[in-house]
Order: C-alpha cells, then structure tokens, then sequence
C-alpha cells in the first residue's frame, strides 16, 4: 500500500509518500520560519495564505521524488485537525480533491494521533507504550 500525507496543520507545508512497510519513499516540507519570525510567532492567516501558494508545490514535488503519480496511490491523506483551522483547510482539500480526480480513498488523519503514533512507524514499537504528548 502507498499513501500519500499532506500535513498543514500550521506553519510549515510538508507532505509524504510512505508504502506499508513503513518507508519513507519521499518527503518534501516547505518551512515558513523567516516568514513569521519577525512577528515572534505563528500568524495563522499568513501562514494558511502560505500553504494555498505551496501546497501543490510540495506534493507535485514530492511525487516525482517518489517517482509515482497520483493513479499508484492507495490512499491519501491528510490532517484533519487540531491545528490553526485556514492551514487545515488547504490540505484537506488539497487531498480530497486528489482523492476525487484519482478515485482513491480520502484518510482524515488526526494530528495528535499522528504524533501518538509515530513511534509505531518509525521504531516498530509495539503496544502498550507510554507517551508525554505535550
């Protein structure tokens, strides 16, 4: 299975293409840090007009990092919240439109879970397993 990740949840556009066997088949983000540092902080409609002018950018990068297109996708997915509700928006329908043109399910992921979860993926780390999500 591959599955294509989008994530704006908010300051930074990144997206992912992994397989089931937990590999990274390629990544791409698109920091905003310079953007907003001179405010001291993240200013969530700079940052959600960010994510309109990059997010295609970055999964049409990322897709030919993968060497895939959208119709060798499975699935795709994307963060559905918490996080700054502008940035949110632009990658859920950044993927469902995806999900639409390319007849593939569309997956809501939660951010939370998704850093919940993380350690599953990336270490292989089974249940049950202690976390400090701060």
């Amino acid at each position: 299975m591959i599955i294509l990740g989008i994530e704006t949840s908010c300051d930074e556009t990144a997206a992912a293409v992994v397989n089931s066997d937990s590999t990274i088949l390629a990544e791409t983000i698109h920091s905003q840090i310079k953007m907003h540092e001179k405010y001291l902080g993240v200013v969530p409609e700079l940052a959600a007009r960010s994510h309109v002018d990059y997010c295609d950018k970055v999964v049409r990068n990322v897709l030919q990092k993968a060497n895939l297109s959208i119709y060798d996708l499975d699935a795709i997915a994307a963060t559905a919240g918490p996080g700054l509700i502008g940035g949110l928006l632009v990658g859920l329908t950044t993927a469902k439109a995806i999900s639409l043109i390319s007849n593939k399910p569309f997956l809501a992921i939660n951010h939370l879970d998704g850093h919940a979860l993380m350690p599953r993926f990336t270490n292989k780390l089974n249940f049950p397993y202690l976390l400090l999500l701060i």
